[in-house]
């Protein structure tokens, strides 16, 4: 959950999100590095009374200003593909949720299609601050997963373009119609994480936020048969 005045990213419930905000603060920190020796390099030239126009060529100069920015790209490159492929990889789930995204609410399934357990989250009217609810963000129904074991969460939508998205777990995947899209969860402790639609879905769009929380496999199972 994000608050006012934060400028770093949410508290993170999953490896994924720890991975995603490591490399955010890698990023930045060749960014700033970039930033700051090219604006020193204009600040001495324009302070400089100095000129090279007997210097026809250096080529080891060059030559250093190729291969450092390929360097460089190289520094971003290599960790964002790592993560590209870690976003998209889905590990022997034990559990299995599909997500199916309305105008403008949620449905979720659980099981197999023979033992089938169904539920609509549908945004609390008003907020009701008074129970504990975030206002716009509290569902009437959450889905419920359990930390510590690798979960799959299978999206798809039934009318228009939506997108599942949780900051806070490190995820988000547009929810096309006809179409079934699939993301890897592992959540590494307890807790309640909410999320919102990221497509411009229609006239309710702000108003199909997501609620999930995180309990231990024991209450899970015990949630999913009572």
């Amino acid at each position: 959950m994000s608050f006012w005045g934060q400028l770093g990213f949410q508290d993170s419930f999953s490896g994924l999100g720890f991975e995603l905000a490591f490399f955010h603060d890698h990023a930045m920190f060749v960014l700033v590095l970039v930033s700051s020796f090219v604006g020193y390099m204009m600040i001495c030239l324009l302070k400089s009374s100095l000129s090279s126009r007997f210097i026809v060529e250096a080529q080891s100069l060059e030559a250093a200003w190729t291969v450092a920015p390929g360097l460089l790209l190289l520094v971003l490159t290599v960790p964002s593909i790592r993560l590209l492929y870690l976003l998209d990889e889905v590990v022997g789930p034990m559990v299995s949720v599909k997500a199916i995204g309305h105008q403008w609410y949620w449905s979720y399934e659980f099981g197999d299609g023979t033992d089938l357990i169904s539920f609509d989250s549908y945004m609390m009217s008003g907020g009701d601050e008074s129970s504990g609810g975030y206002r716009l963000l509290e569902v009437d129904n959450r889905c419920v997963l359990p930390y510590g074991v690798n979960s799959r969460i299978l999206v798809g939508s039934a009318d228009v373009i939506h997108a599942w998205a949780l900051p806070s777990v490190g995820v988000k995947v547009d929810a096309v119609p006809g179409r079934i899209n699939q993301l890897g969860v592992y959540l590494m402790s307890s807790g309640v994480m909410y999320g919102q639609c990221s497509e411009i879905c229609g006239l309710n769009h702000s108003f199909m936020p997501i609620g999930l929380e995180s309990v231990s496999p024991k209450v899970f199972y015990h949630w999913l048969v009572c």
